[in-house]
């Protein structure tokens, strides 16, 4: 392909996008006149008209339907790149929308955003906080961050913190007046604290592994919540055992607020992952909060 068979292609397609020369003259700004000559040129490089041309309106004729449907994508698709090429000689700034379960306001961020902001303070964080399947993409996010089971396979995504393991705890004094269960199969004469699922609305089963094997127990308890630190607020005050997963208890537990119980019974689990649509389309921003926050919570796989 030779430079000139491109073109009058960035004319052609600012007038099919802006419907006038003279409007996609203004957003090219230059001249009319020069977009009229560069796209008549195309056309006749190609021997085909692409555009009908009235003193009232502009239309595409088929060859300029085709042209226009293969080429917009791709010159979109180029003009992303270059936006990403440039954004390396720039300073991290903006705001950054993240769509994160409420599992990783303690895991993560409680963790992560004094230090972030305190490195780039040009760049403003929104989190909102989600335990559904967000549509990123539709709803205006840069980013999501789930469990990397949890995320959808045409994404691109990338660990930021450590896989770990599931828990079950309950406060000492639960364990004193109720007994400690020894394997999953007791949980039938102890309190468990249910979780109603966010998107599903129905209770979750607990997931332990025997034998090499995953099992999922349902479990009794006279509270229900749908909120992981509601959950350890139950378990905390003895209302019964949680299940969870290990970074959140893990400071309850170093206090001794909290006990672990059936750790021979419970199963791995990948860590957090940031996912995003398209590898091509990483602004800045968000490319120095990965790095950040996977130089942080990755280097801390070792003490754990």
């Amino acid at each position: 392909m030779k430079r000139t068979d491109t073109d009058g292609l960035l004319p052609f397609l600012a007038v099919v996008e802006e419907g006038t020369f003279r409007a996609a003259a203004r957003r090219l700004n230059v001249t009319p006149s020069a977009v009229s000559q560069s796209v008549k040129a195309l056309e006749e490089r190609l021997d085909v008209p692409l555009l009908t041309r009235s003193t009232r309106s502009v239309g595409m004729t088929q060859a300029g339907q085709v042209l226009a449907a293969r080429c917009g994508p791709a010159m979109t698709e180029i003009s992303d790149a270059l936006d990403s090429v440039r954004d390396f000689g720039e300073r991290p700034s903006g705001l950054l929308r993240i769509n994160a379960p409420r599992l990783a306001l303690p895991v993560i961020f409680e963790r992560v955003l004094t230090p972030f902001h305190d490195a780039f303070p040009d760049v403003q964080v929104e989190l909102f906080l989600d335990d559904g399947l967000a549509d990123i993409v539709g709803d205006g996010f840069d980013a999501g961050i789930r469990l990397g089971q949890m995320v959808e396979t045409d994404m691109v995504s990338t660990a930021i913190t450590p896989s770990s393991r599931m828990a079950v705890v309950a406060s000492p004094a639960y364990l004193e007046k109720h007994g400690t269960p020894e394997t999953p199969d007791d949980l039938a004469n102890h309190r468990c604290i249910n979780f109603r699922r966010p998107t599903r609305k129905t209770l979750y089963h607990w997931r332990f592994v025997e034998n090499g094997e995953d099992r999922h127990v349902p479990v009794r308890g006279d509270v229900i919540v749908n909120d992981p630190n509601a959950k350890l607020h139950a378990a905390r005050s003895g209302l019964g055992l949680a299940y969870e997963i290990e970074p959140m208890v893990r400071a309850d537990v170093e206090e001794g607020v909290l006990v672990h119980v059936l750790n021979d019974h419970l199963p791995k689990i990948p860590g957090f992952h940031v996912y995003f649509a398209s590898r091509s389309q990483v602004m800045l921003k968000l490319r120095v909060f990965i790095d950040f926050t996977k130089a942080m919570l990755l280097s801390d796989s070792s003490e754990h």
